[in-house]
């Protein structure tokens, strides 16, 4: 594990919940959330796509949770297609940053949210964002790889949610993600060649999390001080 990072056992709401964070050295901005691909298929928080999601938060001054869904690991519980584990990552956004550890990391109150996930782990956390957009909660960031549309019911999401997704991809066709973000009028980024596992593309996708999501905070600041005037 990386300096900075840990494994923790937490209590959740059907039981056990086994997650990895990772903080950065300097100032936070945040908590990110990374939601991995499906438990049943072998998904787990070491996938190295749900890594570089975190990797990229974690460099961009977020601190990176990545939890194991039910019964993947040491979290408790059984697969709930979805439900049961927006009702756990929702548990842990507002249990994480509450711990003791962070009281000396001025942490802006309440602390800034961000959330990504991976393939399921998309469907996760857009479920994630739609339950604490209806709780007055926007979440700061939203970045979805390999989005699930069409094998779950993705819901609407943001304009400015970063979806990346590859030319490729053998597991969730393109034209099935085209389809699902014309109705949010979101773009997505297709990355030439890319598989869903995004093999020997990883770094790629790194860079291209971060410089899409330095753009939106860039563009977040510009309108709130259009706002300000």
């Amino acid at each position: 594990m990386m300096p900075g990072s840990q494994r923790r056992i937490v209590d959740g709401p059907a039981g056990r919940i086994e997650l990895l964070v990772e903080a950065p050295a300097g100032p936070v901005r945040g908590f990110a959330f990374i939601g991995h691909p499906h438990p049943l298929y072998g998904g787990t928080l070491d996938n190295k796509v749900a890594a570089t999601l975190a990797r990229a938060h974690l460099a961009l001054g977020w601190i990176a949770v990545r939890p194991n869904f039910r019964g993947v690991g040491a979290s408790e519980g059984v697969h709930d297609d979805g439900r049961g584990e927006t009702d756990d990552l929702l548990h842990l956004i507002e249990a994480v940053p509450r711990w003791p550890q962070w009281d000396e990391r001025a942490l802006p109150q309440p602390a800034p949210v961000a959330l990504a996930g991976f393939s399921f782990g998309s469907y996760v956390a857009v479920a994630a964002a739609q339950a604490l957009q209806q709780q007055g909660r926007a979440v700061q960031s939203l970045v979805l790889v390999g989005a699930a549309a069409g094998k779950w019911p993705l819901a609407p999401v943001q304009p400015h949610t970063v979806v990346i997704h590859g030319e490729v991809d053998e597991t969730i066709p393109l034209a099935d993600v085209l389809a699902w973000a014309r109705g949010s009028e979101v773009a997505v980024i297709v990355m030439p060649g890319a598989d869903h596992f995004f093999h020997r593309r990883l770094t790629a996708l790194k860079e291209l999390v971060m410089r899409n999501l330095l753009g939106a905070a860039r563009l977040a600041a510009t309108d709130k001080e259009a706002s300000d005037d």
